[in-house]
């Protein structure tokens, strides 16, 4: 097997237990973001946190009966509570990669697991709404740093050949916060006493503590140390550690020549807009883009909203978010088993016709059957939940993983922190705008909303068909060559 390194083989080795224990604790962090997103949209939707927060959202949801079923939660004061952590995430973020480069993954990781601790704790003790926007903003810190970092530290662990199966337990944690955040928010919902949002909130500081405690002892990845240090002895013993043989000098040889290409370059951002790095920089924007038009998030920030929209009770709708987080887990487990034997691109193709189906046929089932005033039938609000979870499905086996994937193995080490860092800020940047805009949306477009995002669902997969070479077992070191080879890409990146 040795060897063949050189073009797109097997640098030999194998998965052990170090790098395994290393990876899963690294991906605690997708739990925090995950939870993050379950819990403000479940709060958002109990009656004891609107009445002390949000008053006039509440009194529209109960007593205003000439309002729209599509505007009862437009308000953009409870926007801003949800969006707030995004914004932060796009600065955290490029102060992030700085760190990344200059000192490692592992000190970025603990700062974002630190950042997140202190935000549930502000977030649980709140007091006015000022507080809470407070805890968001740190909250957002923390995710910005730890989605920076995490993802080219799982990629960088990994085996070549299961680099996506690691990479992907990120997707999987994030889907568990989310399953996690569910379930809090339906048992806090019936505390009587009406501070079960309190739990909520302040129940993140758990994944945190997690993170932040198992950070102190990750080892840094051979990568980082001969990017940092140059110290080829001892990322040589690193890497006969976690791949579980002394036969490692062909990786290290492509890790030193990969570091000395970067070496040349200390400013990563100077050099990320440069005509070879065109494509990387192209899927480091469109990439993240198309993840957040998918319309998951409409899902995941106001899943328990949507689902009061079309006409459950309080408990009902968080039940109902509850098992849509079973389905999204489930399926982004199915991805981590075969996306290493299938590919990105099938993956990405499959999921991505799943959602645009399910998406146009709840479009036309609302369009239809929910107006202005009254309930959906409740035959169609359950056929509709289906689709929901169908969407979710679709979502969970492939733009879901693969959005955190593909951006974390394709760019060289010269621009990698920069790439990854540009990636993050998009997300959040569109994270952002759709949260800022998705309540006002849904109460001018109605279902017309659904429609909106499966046309960005069918151009984001034919970009995919189009413009996204496979980058499944192929050398981190070596992924330049795939943009080569392309029949597109390769009339930038010509040596």
């Amino acid at each position: 097997m040795a060897g063949l390194a050189n073009e797109r083989g097997d640098y030999g080795g194998k998965i052990t237990w170090f790098v395994v224990m290393s990876c899963m604790m690294a991906a605690v962090g997708g739990i925090l973001f995950g939870y993050d997103i379950g819990i403000s949209g479940g709060v958002s939707s109990m009656e004891s946190f609107l009445k002390k927060f949000f008053p006039s959202v509440y009194t529209k949801m109960e007593n205003d009966t000439k309002i729209s079923n599509y505007c009862k939660f437009d308000s953009q004061l409870l926007t801003v509570f949800t969006s707030s952590l995004y914004a932060a995430g796009i600065v955290a973020s490029f102060f992030a990669s700085s760190i990344t480069r200059s000192y490692g993954r592992k000190p970025t990781i603990l700062a974002g697991g630190i950042s997140f601790l202190v935000g549930s704790a502000i977030g649980g003790a709140a007091l006015d709404v000022y507080m809470l926007i407070i805890a968001r903003l740190l909250l957002g810190i923390g995710v910005g740093f730890a989605n920076q970092s995490i993802p080219l530290y799982l990629s960088e662990m990994a085996p070549m050949n299961y680099r996506g199966a690691f990479n992907t337990g990120y997707q999987v944690t994030l889907d568990l916060g989310i399953l996690f955040a569910g379930l809090v928010n339906y048992g806090s919902q019936k505390i009587k006493s009406g501070w079960g949002w309190r739990l909520s909130l302040a129940l993140a500081a758990a994944p945190a503590f997690v993170l932040t405690l198992g950070a102190l002892f990750l080892p840094d990845t051979p990568n980082s140390l001969i990017q940092r240090t140059n110290d080829q002895e001892k990322a040589k013993v690193m890497l006969q550690k976690i791949r579980g043989t002394i036969d490692v000098q062909e990786e290290l040889d492509d890790i030193i020549e990969a570091s000395r290409a970067s070496t040349v370059n200390e400013n990563s951002f100077k050099e990320i807009p440069r005509w070879k790095y065109r494509p990387q920089l192209v899927m480091a924007i469109a990439l993240p883009f198309f993840q957040q038009l998918t319309g998951i998030n409409v899902i995941g920030f106001y899943a328990p909203i949507l689902f009061r929209t079309l006409g459950f009770a309080e408990s009902a709708s968080l039940l109902s978010t509850v098992l849509s987080g079973v389905v999204g887990t489930a399926s982004t487990v199915i991805a981590m088993l075969v996306v290493d034997k299938f590919g990105r691109r099938a993956l990405f193709m499959f999921g991505g016709i799943q959602m645009l189906v399910s998406q146009l046929i709840i479009g036309i089932i609302l369009a239809l059957h929910l107006k202005d005033h009254g309930d959906l039938e409740k035959g169609y609000a359950y056929f509709v939940l289906v689709l929901v979870y169908i969407f979710a499905a679709g979502f969970g086996l492939s733009w879901g993983p693969l959005g955190w994937l593909v951006p974390s193995e394709i760019f060289q080490m010269e621009i990698r922190s920069a790439g990854m860092s540009i990636f993050v800020a998009v997300s959040f940047f569109f994270t952002f705008a759709v949260a800022q805009t998705f309540l006002a949306m849904l109460c001018s477009f109605k279902s017309g909303i659904f429609f909106f995002f499966g046309g960005w669902v069918a151009l984001m997969t034919a970009f995919v068909y189009w413009l996204l070479p496979e980058t499944g077992n192929i050398p981190i070191e070596k992924m330049d060559q795939i943009w080569k080879d392309h029949w597109f890409w390769s009339k930038f990146v010509v040596d």
